[in-house]
């Protein structure tokens, strides 16, 4: 049925195909309230489907009646199960309801804020006086796995002027039960209308190139040809990942990340005056005004705090990359504070959850923290239309191929 739906969405080409009365989105609707009802009735009747305890129960399935209801996009068919005995009383769509929506989307709407399934059924009872169970919730809000699975598959554009690598990490029951830490990796891109886009949202063990490689492969096949810079921190192997897949791609390492993991090795007494003279190689006018004042700060400091200066060497190819660009675009890509807003809002809606129970729990609450977030990416980033024309002189050769 998913495989049937994909299918549906990739050959849609007008609000009829998506909307009508066979659209895609209302089948997708239609199974998901079925799903849900199923799950319902399972927990009336206390076992799954040919479950051996049904034998002798009192009461068991009967068929299925067919039902239209109402939503805001029109009408909706769907098949409600029935129990032998009649005593089966949905909560989702109720015996007489002929509209749908203001219960599930609620529920939705609070386990997207970060309230646990407890917290949000003792809501639901306050407010509607509905005496629903935390598997209800979870059932209900397992609706949104088959929207995730959809949008992480969507096709991509063509081109990414700018994306944003960065990774978060979450602890995550595995299969073994065994609590593990997990990085939910993230891609942002900054699209050619200078508009926010979340590209997906992975989870495996840990960070690491290898795994950074897979995803760049994912974005490819997915098609997108060509991104001019990336934004990422300094994970070994990393700018070699995205070459291998995006080999015209240039890397601009987050120099906030860089002064974060140089001051690791300056002391305490010394830092504010190791800043004030790092602050004139990242601040400088232009690459060589840089690699002068580095210099400089070498002098000073390189026999005391050899390792802080060294980072800077080796990382000075992938951290200087927005020198050669003006103001407007050095400050949307040097650092990869925009990545690292989306993981705030992400902290924000999961403080409650100390352990996620498998990945797709973990995958379902980031993505809808992001659906949340994605209502305010509606204009582009500041000095868009500026950044936009020295890219079509920068990457010209590039750039004419997409327009």
């Amino acid at each position: 049925m998913i495989e049937q739906l994909k299918a549906d969405l990739s050959k849609a080409k007008n609000y009829e195909d998506l909307m009508g009365k066979d659209g895609a989105i209302k089948k997708l609707i239609a199974k998901s309230l079925e799903q849900m009802l199923e799950s319902e009735l399972t927990e009336h009747l206390g076992y799954e489907r040919y479950s051996p305890n049904g034998k002798n129960s009192g009461n068991n399935r009967n068929g299925k009646s067919h039902k239209t209801l109402r939503n805001d996009n029109g009408e909706i068919e769907i098949s409600v199960p029935r129990d032998r005995n009649g005593q089966f009383d949905p909560v989702i769509v109720k015996k007489y309801e002929k509209t749908i929506g203001p219960i599930e989307d609620k529920i939705i709407s609070m386990y997207a804020k970060g309230m646990t399934t407890r917290d949000i059924q003792s809501h639901i009872t306050d407010l509607y006086g509905l005496d629903i169970s935390p598997t209800l919730v979870s059932n209900i809000t397992e609706r949104i796995v088959d929207l995730a699975k959809q949008w992480q598959n969507r096709p991509l554009e063509k081109i990414y002027p700018i994306i944003f690598l960065d990774a978060i990490h979450y602890k995550v029951r595995n299969d073994s039960n065994k609590v593990t830490s997990k990085a939910a990796y993230t891609c942002l891109a900054i699209d050619m209308e200078g508009k926010k886009d979340l590209l997906g949202l992975w989870v495996s063990e840990t960070e690491g190139a290898n795994f950074w490689l897979n995803v760049l492969t994912e974005l490819k096949n997915r098609g997108t040809e060509d991104i001019f810079i990336a934004c990422i921190d300094g994970l070994t192997g990393f700018p070699d990942a995205i070459n291998t897949v995006f080999p015209k791609t240039e890397i601009q390492l987050c120099v906030i990340h860089q002064i974060r993991n140089t001051l690791k090795y300056v002391a305490s007494k010394d830092q504010k005056q190791f800043m004030a003279e790092l602050k004139e190689v990242y601040k400088a006018p232009t690459e060589e005004a840089a690699l002068i004042n580095l210099d400089r700060l070498e002098e000073n400091w390189g026999k005391k705090y050899t390792l802080a200066i060294r980072s800077w060497r080796n990382n000075w190819n992938n951290l200087a990359t927005f020198f050669k660009y003006p103001e407007e675009i050095r400050t949307a890509i040097y650092t990869t504070n925009a990545v690292e807003a989306v993981h705030r809002q992400f902290r924000k809606v999961t403080k409650n959850r100390a352990l996620f129970p498998n990945d797709d729990a973990l995958k379902k609450m980031l993505f809808l923290a992001y659906r949340d977030l994605s209502k305010k990416w509606t204009m582009p980033i500041k000095n868009w239309a500026v950044i936009l024309s020295n890219f079509s002189i920068y990457f010209q050769d590039r750039f004419d191929d997409f327009i």
